[in-house]
């Protein structure tokens, strides 16, 4: 068996990984990460993730686990009621999930994608 601990999650610095694919302001957000690696399911997607404030839409096709470490923001999702969320909250995307996110502080999340 094998633990990863991550260190210092929020104040962890990260990679500069550029703007959003699909903005919706300007400046565009700017994205920072860290992917990691989970031995024997090695195609997950899993890290560490930060928005810069802005608009885009979502293009993750995937389900997705999410906890948000730092921030605030909103997601109106294409076929629902907008959400507001903030630190401390627990997020399941279901696969397809599309809509606008809000970013009016930077975000900080930890996510898989399923």
């Amino acid at each position: 068996m094998t633990i990863q601990q991550v260190s210092n999650t929020i104040t962890r610095g990260l990679k500069r990984m550029g703007a959003v694919g699909l903005p919706l302001s300007e400046p565009a957000c700017q994205l920072q990460g860290e992917k990691f690696e989970i031995p024997g399911k090695e195609a997950t997607d899993t890290g560490i993730w930060e928005c810069s404030p802005g608009r885009y839409r979502r293009q993750v096709v995937a389900g997705e686990f999410m906890h948000i470490l730092s921030g605030r923001c909103t997601f109106a999702p294409d076929d629902g009621p907008q959400i507001t969320i903030a630190a401390g909250d627990t997020l399941f995307f279901s696969p397809n999930t599309t809509g606008i996110w809000d970013i009016q502080e930077t975000v900080r999340k930890v996510y898989v994608l399923l």
